[in-house]
């Protein structure tokens, strides 16, 4: 399948990959309908800012909904399924509320496009999924460990979606990114959380547990895997890792942004940005190797460019104005 001149819809589209997979949907000539959460602010969050917002359908309402959903899904060839809670802190103040929107949400995607026939659906997992890597690279043969209320309503989503695939022949994949950052990403992320602290002038910037490792993929990589994903029938059926099998650990990371920024600054472990002990996941790092037999995918940001560019964008003050770097956030 070709995404060119397909209908697709996004949802999550308002959120931080959601903006920008629309955005690269558009360039791929998709005809692209956005699905926003609703407000009475009309505020269509980061895709406000598109430069190709009169290229994009935009509707309002919640992944909640059955019916909204189904309204939204309707005449579309393909489905990309972004929309989530996704902050690990706030899964352990608000867990219900994770259950409502990651699993319920995502049973009412997966029952909209089974009864109106779409041709291709992409269910967003994460690569949290995975807790602690018992063995690295972690291929998606490794086992899943639910180490926050975040997590584990990732992995039932998951289940649910590869259910409706092997219950009802859905044509869908599910596609597991690893640590994803850029521009707009959340300030609760640790690189934006580095940066604007910096960036408004803080010599002692305040973290969690800096041993931890992850792999980090820049914005335009992620989408670049979702969108070769939904275009390879092979991968229908399938849970497909995207990341970069590069790893570096969250204090090597601030001293490397440090570096970038040109700003000297001491670090601090503050106690509220920790996990409880058991639910920290230690290490992560992406073993590939499945997406690339599909697709052909190879990352093309490394860490410093992409780094680079996200630090560029966070130094404009307009940007910045949408973020509150004083206050921890969930």
């Amino acid at each position: 399948m070709q995404i060119a001149g397909k209908k697709v819809l996004v949802t999550g589209a308002d959120g931080f990959i959601g903006s920008h997979l629309a955005e690269m949907l558009v360039a791929h000539g998709a005809k692209v309908r956005a699905m926003c959460l609703y407000n009475s602010f009309n505020d269509w969050g980061w895709l406000d800012g598109a430069s190709c917002l009169d290229q994009i359908e935009i509707v309002t309402g919640d992944i909640r909904d059955a019916h909204f959903v189904k309204t939204a899904v309707k005449d579309c060839d393909v489905v990309f399924h972004l929309a989530a809670l996704i902050a690990i802190p706030y899964s352990y103040v608000a867990p219900d509320s994770y259950v409502e929107t990651n699993i319920t949400g995502t049973l009412n995607v997966l029952q909209a496009v089974r009864e109106l026939g779409v041709a291709r659906l992409v269910h967003t997992s994460t690569s949290e999924v995975y807790g602690t890597a018992r063995h690295v690279p972690i291929d998606e043969a490794h086992p899943l460990q639910p180490q926050s209320p975040y997590s584990a309503t990732k992995i039932s989503a998951d289940a649910i979606a590869h259910s409706f695939f092997n219950s009802f022949a859905l044509p869908v994949t599910i596609a597991r990114p690893f640590n994803t950052y850029g521009p707009r990403q959340s300030a609760r992320a640790v690189i934006p959380t580095i940066i604007t602290q910096i960036a408004t002038g803080s010599r002692s910037i305040r973290l969690g547990s800096l041993h931890p490792t992850r792999d980090f993929n820049y914005v335009e990589d992620t989408c670049r895997g979702f969108i070769g994903l939904a275009e390879c029938d092979a991968a229908v059926g399938q849970t497909v890792n995207i990341g970069s099998n590069t790893e570096i650990s969250i204090g090597h990371l601030a001293t490397l942004i440090v570096e970038l920024m040109g700003s000297p600054v001491s670090v601090e472990t503050e106690e509220v940005r920790m996990r409880p002990d058991a639910s920290e996941v230690e290490r992560l790092v992406c073993d590939n190797s499945r997406i690339r037999d599909l697709t052909g995918y190879q990352p093309q940001i490394d860490i410093r460019e992409g780094l680079s560019r996200t630090i560029a964008w966070f130094g404009q003050a307009e940007n910045r104005r949408r973020y509150k770097a004083g206050i921890y956030n969930l």
